[in-house]
């Protein structure tokens, strides 16, 4: 059975994820680490809960979700995972880091092991992720779906009553509209969403409740 752990990481409150079975295989999902007490948090709880790190994951390229890479990368010695189209912002990863006042260096972004695409698997423990690729939010925005589990990690896509932001270099509103609609929200009504900050949802919720996506806007 599927545990997941979240912790609420850096100024920003990124939901960084612990995804573990009963084989203690486990992935991190976007690990927003960037202080010695958060990377400690992290540590401990590997420990304690006698985790083997298989893959970082990361949903999209932006600062607040990929600053723990490198402390990750170093300490639980597992390879990084990123969309290629996020490649180009990943890159630019550290003047972002100064731009937003966060303490970061080049140690922090470490290259990337392995790209993944729309259609990809990750296997880890008895636990299958299924790739969607869902930009709209950034160039290299993946979701994360994982069907035996009924849930999907989104990122900075959608949120409880709320979607992503599009007006951030790569953002598109329309493209961020349209993948929610054709991939997100295909999905089972009892699905939970996993959102980069916040709550977790459902999409029978986001269906319902959530006022930025209750029309098409795109033909």
């Amino acid at each position: 059975m599927l545990k997941v752990s979240c912790f609420h990481f850096n100024f920003i409150q990124v939901n960084t994820y612990f995804l573990f079975d009963e084989t203690k295989e486990a992935v991190i999902v976007d690990p927003g680490n960037c202080e010695e007490k958060e990377d400690q948090e992290l540590a401990d709880f590997v420990q304690k809960n006698q985790l083997k790190i298989k893959y970082i994951i990361n949903t999209h390229p932006h600062i607040d979700h990929i600053i723990g890479n490198g402390f990750c990368h170093r300490h639980f010695q597992a390879p990084i995972i990123l969309h290629p189209e996020g490649l180009e912002i990943y890159r630019h990863a550290f003047a972002y880091g100064v731009a937003f006042n966060m303490k970061c260096d080049e140690e922090n972004f470490p290259p990337v092991d392995l790209f993944i695409k729309e259609g990809d698997t990750i296997r880890f423990g008895n636990q299958t992720i299924e790739i969607l690729y869902t930009p709209g939010h950034a160039d290299g925005s993946i979701s994360l779906v994982l069907p035996e589990a009924s849930c999907v990690f989104v990122g900075d896509v959608l949120f409880e009553n709320s979607i992503g932001r599009s007006d951030l270099p790569t953002g598109n509103f329309r493209t961020l509209i349209e993948n929610i609609h054709k991939k997100i929200l295909v999905l089972p009504d009892h699905y939970t969403i996993y959102p980069g900050h916040g709550p977790e949802t459902t999409i029978g919720k986001e269906k319902n409740n959530n006022p930025y996506i209750q029309q098409k806007i795109y033909h």
